[in-house]
């Protein structure tokens, strides 16, 4: 097992098969909500646009690509928390909190392409974490190693899935 808490480390032949890794919990700033499938991009764009008006406020720089954090199984709205690694708590304002992401053994693998092949790349991670014997948590996240951009091909965007393994 590795010890990974840098999303660069990964090369990119290592990144595309699953893996598990162990992390130490982090400090984020991020915004909650519990979000309609439809209403996904509005919920980000709306989020990232608050995180940085309030990390640049506090003088907090994110030490994290974007993130998004789900909490228990997706159905028709997802319990979300966006957001990105900080190092050291903000202060609550404008829907930004102060959050963690988890530690402890995380299945990881990095999908590369659009965001409409996510749910096949968790599907695959899921049956590789069964595969192993072991049993994934509630919680997931991706990492948006690529910043997406209205005009770049979705082929060259890079997702990073974390699944914490349930003990």
């Amino acid at each position: 097992m590795s010890t990974q808490n840098d999303h660069d480390s990964d090369t990119p032949d290592d990144e595309r098969q699953p893996r598990l890794v162990e992390l130490a919990p982090q400090t984020t700033a991020v915004v909650r909500g519990v979000v309609p499938l439809g209403e996904l991009r509005t919920f980000f764009d709306e989020a990232f646009g608050a995180l940085g008006r309030v990390l640049q406020r506090q003088q907090v720089p994110p030490r994290s690509a974007a993130f998004g954090l789900s909490h228990g199984a997706p159905g028709e709205a997802l319990d979300l928390e966006v957001g990105f690694v900080t190092g050291r708590e903000v202060n609550a304002e404008d829907g930004v909190v102060a959050g963690e992401l988890p530690g402890g053994r995380v299945a990881r693998v990095t999908h590369h392409g659009g965001f409409d092949g996510l749910g096949e790349a968790w599907e695959r991670l899921g049956a590789w974490i069964g595969a192993q014997g072991l049993r994934g948590g509630e919680d997931r996240w991706e990492v948006y190693v690529t910043r997406p951009t209205p005009d770049m091909d979705p082929r060259d965007l890079r997702t990073e899935l974390n699944w914490p393994i349930a003990d």
